[in-house]
């Protein structure tokens, strides 16, 4: 298997691929810690550092960007403060914003952490403060318009659906992608999360252990567990192939009509925050199966790159030199 890694990601730039989903801007307040508030059993911040962080839908893009694939981004924001600073921030990744329509009437999301540094340890997340993360319904006039920009992409290679329940993957939203990937006879891909219905047919379909548990109403515990799991999703959602992240266990796939297997994660001892693992792994799985990976190929490196995010703070988007010498070790 390692021997065709080399040759799939050298193939990651140019690919054409388009984003589709709910963008969020992550923000980070980060402060140093070193008394308690006499208003409150609470510690007091001086504030040291404050991060703004694609988030959402826009982090798988930032990880296609990253990686040299040529990335349309395809979303709908608020006419605020927060949506302009999207808009910057997907500018200084190189990453078009011409297919993300700006509705007056909208919330742009974001989630606010506060975080605690304290001495030589990693910063602590005290509280998150979420602002239009909730489904925001898109009426029908607004959903023309996101349409519209579907069906004026570019030829694609791949669409890649990034579903955080924000209220832009609505039933006609999917069937212009849909009808989009069947016209460029594109991959068709999906981070669903607790939506996974809504993704039948796709070449493609990633959820995590407990979305996976939620869908089914069981839990999901041993290895044999996850093998009949991912094998009745698959089959439920009549899906080319599903992944099951599971954390430091790495991830269980099925790919045929009645196969399952377990593809073990890195060990990673320095686990700092898991944010933005699942965005790193799909922009993975999808770019390599572009590029001819198999299914297992394609979970082994998304295994291999999202070990390298959680050793950093935030969205972190690890380039194609950290997932080589990943490999190497």
């Amino acid at each position: 298997m390692a021997e065709a890694f080399p040759e799939i990601l050298a193939g990651f730039a140019g690919r054409r691929i388009a984003v589709v989903g709910d963008a969020i801007l992550d923000r980070y307040l980060i402060g140093e810690s070193e008394r308690l508030s006499r208003e409150a059993p609470v510690p007091v911040l001086e504030l040291q550092e404050h991060r703004q962080i694609l988030g959402g839908a826009a982090n798988p893009a930032a990880n296609l960007a990253q990686w040299s694939a040529e990335v349309s981004f395809v979303t709908a924001i608020g006419a605020d403060e927060t949506g302009n600073t999207l808009l910057q921030l997907l500018e200084e990744k190189g990453i078009p914003h011409s297919a993300c329509i700006t509705l007056p009437q909208r919330s742009t999301a974001e989630k606010t952490r506060i975080l605690a540094r304290s001495g030589l340890r990693s910063p602590q997340q005290l509280a998150r403060l979420d602002r239009g993360a909730r489904r925001q319904t898109l009426a029908a006039e607004e959903e023309a318009q996101l349409c519209d920009a579907i069906h004026q992409l570019p030829k694609l290679d791949a669409l890649l659906c990034s579903d955080y329940g924000g209220g832009v993957l609505s039933a006609r939203i999917l069937e212009a992608v849909r009808e989009k990937a069947k016209v460029d006879s594109a991959l068709l891909t999906s981070d669903a999360q607790a939506r996974l219905a809504n993704y039948q047919g796709f070449d493609l379909v990633k959820c995590n252990a407990a979305e996976a548990a939620a869908e089914l109403a069981r839990t999901l515990q041993s290895a044999d567990d996850f093998s009949s799991a991912v094998q009745e999703l698959r089959q439920r959602l009549a899906c080319g192939a599903l992944v099951i992240t599971r954390g430091a266990a790495g991830a269980t796939l099925a790919a045929g009509p009645s196969s399952a297997e377990h593809i073990a994660a890195p060990a990673v001892t320095d686990v700092y925050d898991t944010v933005g693992a699942g965005d790193t792994t799909i922009a993975v799985l999808t770019l390599a199966l572009v590029c001819g990976a198999t299914p297992p190929e394609a979970v082994h490196l998304a295994n291999i790159a999202g070990g390298i995010v959680v050793r950093h703070f935030g969205n972190y988007t690890p380039t194609l030199a950290e997932i080589c010498n990943e490999l190497a070790r």
